[in-house]
């Protein structure tokens, strides 16, 4: 990572306070997760394995409000996301193991933590087809849908 690389080439302006590393397994469906309060931008890059990563704009009044964007991202492939503050993120596991990295531009508080469900029939995300059921966390399973969640106030 070059901060001067990220800010004079991609524009990313963010000054990053935390990495955090993830190990999923495959079939392991992660989000779509967000903060209400102290809300994170993400740089995310994959170290082993491959992923399908989704984002939701959560903007309340953004004209893309409840849009979604996937990209895969692999150790293979070498590509990032950058995800600003305002969108829920998630991602699917793709290959037998998974190790990711990604930089965040706040702490994270577990008491602000929010997820949408994924399967949210309003947002349509177009999930690849798997062999065998998602691992979901029992926080996943139990995500409210993009109408009922709890949503961040976002300046513009």
């Amino acid at each position: 990572y070059n901060q001067d690389n990220y800010r004079n080439d991609a524009g990313i302006e963010s000054n990053f306070v935390q990495d955090n590393q993830s190990f999923s397994i495959q079939n392991t469906l992660r989000g779509l997760h967000y903060q209400i309060e102290r809300p994170q931008g993400k740089l995310i890059r994959v170290l082993d394995g491959e992923i399908f990563d989704v984002v939701v704009d959560i903007r309340v009044g953004s004209p893309s409000f409840g849009r979604w964007f996937s990209i895969k991202l692999s150790s293979i492939n070498h590509k990032q996301i950058w995800i600003p503050e305002g969108f829920a993120h998630g991602f699917l596991a793709l290959s037998s193991e998974v190790n990711i990295l990604y930089k965040t531009t706040d702490f994270y508080f577990p008491e602000h933590e929010r997820a949408i469900r994924w399967n949210d029939p309003k947002l349509n995300i177009d999930w690849p087809n798997i062999r065998g059921k998602f691992n979901l966390s029992d926080k996943d399973s139990k995500a409210n849908l993009l109408d009922s969640a709890e949503l961040p106030i976002f300046k513009n």
